[in-house]
């Protein structure tokens, strides 16, 4: 039982649950956003006031299609909601603090395989004599 307690006591389980919670909360809002105030409006042009209304029958059994067009406006609201007040932010905050991967400081010695200093003539375990590390090409603009 002290598992399970330490198990839902921890910070990422408790996170995750209120997470859910708002989540849930904030679809609900976005479901009645489009139910109430975008359906309507994309209603006038279509003159049907609510889509929820909309339906086919085919042998006695009644097709909800206007149902499944709110669920999928909240669905498509929810997502692009998500991607531009979350997805996006995040990406660019990592990028600006994204660091550049240091230049290395060793270079393996062709004959022995040990690591030496980039500047080194001569490698300290084998003696042997290093190539110098060819300049850098300039760029011609």
């Amino acid at each position: 039982m002290g598992g399970f307690k330490q198990f839902i006591l921890r910070g990422n389980v408790v996170d995750l649950a209120i997470a859910v919670v708002i989540g849930a909360a904030f679809g609900a809002v976005i479901a009645a956003l489009v139910r109430d105030f975008i359906t309507p409006l994309i209603g006038i042009f279509g003159q049907v006031p609510s889509f929820s209304a909309l339906t086919f029958t085919v042998n006695r059994s009644v097709f909800h299609y206007g149902d499944f067009i709110n669920v999928l406006l909240s669905f498509l609201i929810l997502a692009a909601v998500v991607y531009f007040l979350v997805v996006l932010p995040v990406n660019r905050l990592l990028a600006a603090n994204k660091k550049p991967a240091p230049a290395p400081a060793t270079q393996p010695c062709p004959e022995c395989l040990s690591q030496v200093p980039i500047g080194a003539k001569r490698c300290p375990y084998c003696t042997s004599v290093l190539a110098s590390p060819a300049p850098q090409a300039q760029g011609s603009d």
